[in-house]
């Protein structure tokens, strides 16, 4: 009977244990120490990642530290591409921009996370200059005289639009 409780414990450590690899297996979070979840209640993270030179700010759904190395992760919902959509690549690669300014580490890749597959996204010099001429296209364009024509035709956008009241294009 001594010993009774400590291995009642144990077991139930070892099924703690389980279950959260179980878990993080399932959300296809990678080995490693989570270091915030932006999904949920779970860990909710104080003030977004935030990179002053670029004006860039924005919370990855999940970051993990494996070893030395953050690896930024984006789950998506909908369904599942046979190739990550450009723009997912574009945000997760402003993610990685953002983990390397806030922890001073260039994370080497992220993951982008569908319901039916993951992706893992270099994060290549190319990919990085690909995204700073976007930021570059977006801070030309946010002065612009005149709004930037929509370049969308679905209705179904349009309904879940968050400028939908003040649109002059909304279909």
């Amino acid at each position: 009977m001594k010993f009774a409780i400590p291995l009642f414990l144990l077991l139930i450590a070892f099924a703690l244990v389980w279950l959260s690899r179980r878990q993080r297996a399932c959300l296809g979070i990678p080995q490693g120490r989570l270091v915030y979840a932006d999904m949920g209640a779970e860990m909710r993270v104080d003030a977004p990642l935030f990179d002053a030179a670029l004006n860039l700010v924005g919370r990855p759904d999940y970051l993990v530290r494996s070893g030395e190395e953050f690896i930024p992760i984006e789950v998506k919902s909908g369904r599942t591409p046979a190739k990550p959509y450009d723009s997912h690549v574009y945000q997760l690669a402003a993610y990685c921009v953002l983990v390397a300014s806030r922890y001073g580490r260039r994370p080497t890749h992220g993951i982008i996370r569908y319901p039916q597959r993951e992706f893992r996204v270099e994060f290549t010099p190319e990919l990085e200059r690909g995204l700073h001429t976007l930021l570059d296209e977006m801070h030309a364009a946010k002065h612009r005289p005149e709004p930037l024509p929509r370049s969308h035709n679905q209705a179904a956008r349009c309904r879940v639009c968050g400028f939908l009241a003040r649109c002059d294009q909304s279909l």
